[in-house]
């Protein structure tokens, strides 16, 4: 079981499922966004959605989720870029940033892992990956 704290502080704790569980996706594609957004919100959890890293990290300070997924192939600031301001910044290097990308290379996924990703899943994904994805991550976090 994940524990996590409530607006006032106190510890709160999630179930098996994903339901209560911040989870933000980062993609200029609009039906990447709302293909997870549906997906995520089936499973209980709140999920906030950003176009770009510029709009995704203001939207991190403001809303803080528990989990993160960026793009890497984006305008103005890629995935990579992203990812690496995400993980140096003390509050957020602990929250878990899987890369998303329609490229499964290699390179990509070695790349990912530099600038500080914990997963890499590959585009189109299906509910069971994404899903799977964000499992492995809070029970990453329960150990």
């Amino acid at each position: 079981m994940a524990t996590q704290e409530n607006p006032v502080g106190e510890p709160t704790t999630r179930g098996e499922g994903l339901s209560g569980l911040k989870v933000m996706v980062i993609d200029d594609s609009k039906t990447i966004r709302r293909t997870a957004e549906i997906l995520l919100k089936k499973e209980g959890c709140e999920v906030v959605t950003a176009t770009d890293g510029f709009e995704a990290l203001a939207k991190i300070a403001e809303h803080r989720p528990d989990i993160i997924f960026v793009d890497i192939m984006m305008p103005r600031l890629d995935g990579y870029q992203t990812c690496a301001l995400i993980k140096r910044n003390r509050m957020f290097r602990d929250t878990p940033v899987i890369m998303l990308s329609s490229k499964d290379g290699l390179f990509d996924r070695a790349k990912g892992r530099i600038v500080g990703s914990e997963q890499y899943l590959t585009k189109p994904f299906t509910k069971e990956e994404l899903l799977g994805a964000i499992r492995r991550q809070v029970q990453a976090g329960d150990k």
